[in-house]
């Protein structure tokens, strides 16, 4: 069975930072790209950040210079480090691992509320 937990979410004040971390089971986790995506109300889901299994990185524009994604292979787990958040980072946050590129089907985890506010 594959599990995307994802956790660390919670409310923070704006230029403050919070730490999201998901934990991965059930797939082969290194050869999976692994992805954080957000969900704001009354929006579409979009993309946050991704890291392949070759430690390839890409940010969305919004959130350059801000956001750092990272993963452990060993312990099956992929962070987002956010900081200097903005009230527009508010969103819920979604752990996502593609296996596209290898044929392989594509996860998600049930998602952290963000919340930035003062």
């Amino acid at each position: 069975q594959v599990q995307l937990v994802e956790s660390g979410g919670g409310l923070v004040q704006p230029g403050g930072s919070l730490r999201l971390s998901c934990a991965i089971s059930g797939i082969a986790f290194s050869i999976y790209t692994m992805g954080w995506y957000r969900q704001a109300p009354g929006k579409q889901r979009e993309l946050v950040a991704f890291i392949t299994s070759e430690r390839n990185i890409n940010y969305a524009d919004s959130v350059k210079g801000r956001f750092l994604i990272s993963r452990d292979n060993g312990k099956k787990m992929v962070y987002l480090q956010m900081n200097s958040l903005r009230p527009d980072d508010t969103a819920v946050y979604y752990c996502n691992a593609n296996g596209a590129r290898r044929g392989l089907s594509t996860y998600w985890g049930q998602g952290t509320q963000v919340t930035v506010s003062s």
